[in-house]
């Protein structure tokens, strides 16, 4: 019988990956491109979409070829992409009207600023479950609409479309199907979390037509049939990536979480059918949906520097040649010598979410040596998870019991090992390390039978690593106490 295999197109932040996947969950080849980044204007971040598409069409069958497969032996294909950011395009020529708004963009801080307190504020921010932010679409939404001439005409009479990037390469995939899912569709500011449709007053209060958004479907389930790239293929997924993480993770059930250790670390707890409002500084937030089941909620943690403060260590201290010499480096001395580095660089994310808050260095001696330093970078990243993991508890009344791990950073054992004695869980990692393209095809070839149900794709999780708590309670306290007193000398740094 000849073998069958599903396709995750990894669309992210910086290029885009076409991943082709067996039965067992392996990944049997890979093909990656990357793409350009605009920076036009100071805070603005830009890519755009037609060379992305550009791209997508020429990995799938890059990633078939490498794989020696043919199109035929492809079940279905999944979409994990990066979140919020913001395209439009002509609904009759296909092409984007300018490039792509990037999630990273902060160009709408001052109408954010603005609306904060406008009437109807409240009523968005209960029906997304979401903070108004420039983090999220709608407000991309409403910039294009008032800055672009004429742009706002031709969405009222539906001659333009929206999508975050999962509903743009289903547009291009399928020939002009105009859908997304409801993880995407929770990141824009603009969807009812409760009915899982949009909401006519957000939609009002941004100024948004109606006419030009995608209708919002379960993330799992069949949205069409492919006629370019992987032709005659169905689309079975789409996924914001973090939630596709979750999903590779197989954490399926409530009280289960990830942490994705990269950049910066994105920490999600499933909460299940029960959509749980944070009062600590997390973001709720819908974690898949298969069709014509309820959805599952999802916490969210977002830390903004994790892996970049390595890269700060190594490129602008040049204490070490690179990254992987962290670890070694810091392991030249037993602990941090009462030494604690906050990388509040542009401020802080989960929980505190302080704009104003700056970096610091406290408890420095003439004892402390750059093995210390090493040791109090890695230490950053744990210490970080546990106040994330200490909001997520106390919002989900769910105690952790394990986290599940993935990521770059997730190679360096002796962070893993103190993630696991700070949080005092097992920590885990698994054999498969791509678990964003991994949890769009488990989503995708869950939607056409090619796996029979969230047991078997739980029976392909395998663990590859585990680290387990070793630290004494009073110890870890004592530190934690230290930690929280350190970053206390961040705040309020950028006087208003």
């Amino acid at each position: 019988m000849t073998e069958r295999y599903v396709v995750a197109i990894d669309q992210g932040t910086t290029s885009t990956r076409c991943i082709v996947f067996d039965r067992r969950g392996q990944l049997v080849s890979l093909a990656q491109q990357e793409h350009k980044q605009y920076y036009p204007r100071p805070g603005w971040v830009e890519h755009d979409a037609a060379e992305i598409w550009r791209n997508v069409e020429r990995l799938g069958p890059e990633a078939l070829r490498r794989a020696g497969a043919t199109i035929d032996q492809v079940a279905a294909v999944g979409i994990a992409n990066q979140r919020e950011t913001t395209v439009i395009w002509d609904r009759v020529t296909g092409n984007p009207v300018g490039h792509a708004v990037v999630w990273q963009d902060t160009r709408t801080d001052t109408m954010v600023g603005r609306l904060e307190d406008a009437p109807g504020a409240e009523g968005v921010r209960h029906r997304s479950a979401l903070p108004l932010a420039t983090y999220f679409s709608g407000p991309r939404v409403r910039w294009m609409l008032d800055n672009h001439p004429g742009l706002r005409e031709r969405a009222e009479r539906g001659e333009v479309l929206f999508g975050t990037m999962e509903t743009w390469l289903i547009w291009k995939l399928t020939g002009g199907l105009h859908v997304t899912d409801v993880t995407n569709a929770s990141r824009t500011l603009l969807l009812d979390v409760h009915t899982l449709d949009w909401s006519p007053e957000s939609l009002d209060f941004f100024g948004i037509p109606r006419a030009m958004l995608p209708e919002v479907r379960p993330s799992i389930g069949v949205f069409g049939t492919a006629t370019a790239a992987f032709p005659g293929v169905r689309i079975g997924a789409a996924l914001g990536d973090q939630q596709a993480a979750l999903f590779g993770q197989t954490c399926f059930a409530p009280g289960e979480a990830k942490c994705t250790y990269g950049t910066g670390s994105f920490l999600l707890l499933n909460t299940g059918a029960e959509l749980v409002r944070s009062t600590h500084g997390l973001l709720s937030t819908v974690a898949y949906q298969i069709k014509g089941e309820p959805a599952a909620y999802a916490l969210e943690g977002s830390i903004a520097i994790t892996g970049s403060l390595v890269q700060w260590f190594r490129d602008q201290l040049e204490l070490i040649a690179s990254a992987p010499e962290i670890e070694t480096l810091a392991r030249t001395v037993s602990d941090n010598g009462g030494c604690y580095i906050v990388p509040a660089f542009s401020g802080l994310y989960a929980p505190y979410w302080r704009s104003e808050a700056r970096g610091v260095i406290v408890g420095l001696t003439s004892y402390i040596t750059k093995g210390h330093l090493a040791r109090a970078v890695l230490e950053a990243s744990a210490w970080q998870t546990r106040e994330v993991v200490d909001a997520m508890n106390a919002d989900s009344g769910l105690a952790l019991s394990t986290l599940r791990v993935d990521g770059g950073m997730t190679a360096d054992n002796l962070l893993m090992q103190f993630v696991a004695d700070v949080l005092d869980v097992p920590v885990v990692r698994p054999l498969a390390a791509e678990t964003v393209s991994l949890g769009a095809a488990y989503g995708a070839g869950l939607a056409v039978g090619y796996w029979p149900d969230l047991e078997g794709l739980r029976r392909n999780w395998h663990r590859a690593a585990q680290w387990l708590p070793t630290m004494e309670p009073t110890k870890r306290e004592t530190e934690y106490g230290n930690w929280q007193r350190a970053v206390s000398r961040t705040f309020d740094w950028i006087q208003a």
